[in-house]
């Protein structure tokens, strides 16, 4: 039989290894420049650890790629330079503490996009006070339409959210009057957007009356809207986001509700 074929080490392993003999090089010119300035031998130095003069030798010459982290530490100690260890920056892009909700804006915008109308996300209301702003607001000019879009990875405070649309909404008549220009400024209509999680799903199951009463638009037309572009309905509407597929969906309203 012949010989088995080696494995073949992965990349990590062979870049480490690269990596590791670099580092060690600089290590140990730093180690015998730091023992010559203490005015000390290779032998003292190796008796402090406990270490033979010839393993402080192979240190120096860029030889201790392979050398136990401890024993680097114990040098470090020895020469009063206590060697720092810390991973460098993440390599990988970094994902924003608000993706969800970026990942939302992102596909909203991509369809009002596609259906012409002109995207303005995170649109200040208020120009003394930029910090508050309108997820996604949509500017339809053939419609003379403001669209204003909230989304929501989770609503924990449901009437605290009603509340801060209720007041962007209210801005946002003011911005319509400025857009229009001309004595006729254009309608303002909103739409809440939620993420079709399970917390999200079961605030809404919990409380059909309240939304029913704040959106009372077709939530399948307002699907529509946000899809294909048709007009937008007179009142507020809730439509559900799937953000991994992409598709809105339109809320099944409880059989109770008119």
């Amino acid at each position: 039989m012949g010989d088995m074929p080696r494995a073949r080490r992965p990349d990590a392993v062979v870049q480490a290894s690269r990596e590791a003999v670099l580092v060690a090089a600089t290590l140990g010119r730093e180690l015998r420049a730091t023992r010559r300035r203490r005015r000390l031998t290779q032998a003292a130095l190796g008796a402090r650890i406990g270490v033979g003069q010839g393993r402080i030798s192979e240190l120096e010459r860029g030889r201790g790629a392979t050398a136990p982290l401890e024993t680097w530490m114990a040098v470090g100690m020895a020469i009063d330079r206590p060697l720092a260890v810390a991973f460098s920056r993440d390599l990988r892009p970094v994902e924003p503490a608000d993706a969800g909700h970026l990942a939302g804006q992102e596909i909203i915008l991509r369809l009002g996009r596609a259906a012409g109308r002109r995207p303005a996300p995170e649109l200040p209301t208020r120009s003394a006070n930029p910090t508050l702003s309108i997820d996604v607001c949509q500017r339809d000019d053939a419609n003379r339409l403001l669209i204003l879009n909230e989304i929501w990875n989770r609503c924990d405070d449901l009437g605290a959210a009603y509340r801060s649309t209720a007041r962007k909404t209210a801005e946002a008549v003011d911005l319509a009057t400025v857009i229009g220009g001309d004595g006729h400024p254009y309608r303002v209509a909103v739409c809440w957007v939620l993420l079709a999680t399970e917390a999200n799903r079961r605030l809404v199951h919990r409380y059909p009356e309240m939304i029913d009463a704040r959106f009372p638009g077709s939530s399948a037309a307002w699907a529509r809207c946000l899809l294909a572009g048709e007009p937008a309905p007179l009142e507020p509407g809730l439509v559900w986001l799937d953000p991994r597929s992409g598709r809105v969906i339109p809320r099944r309203r409880p059989a109770h509700s008119s």
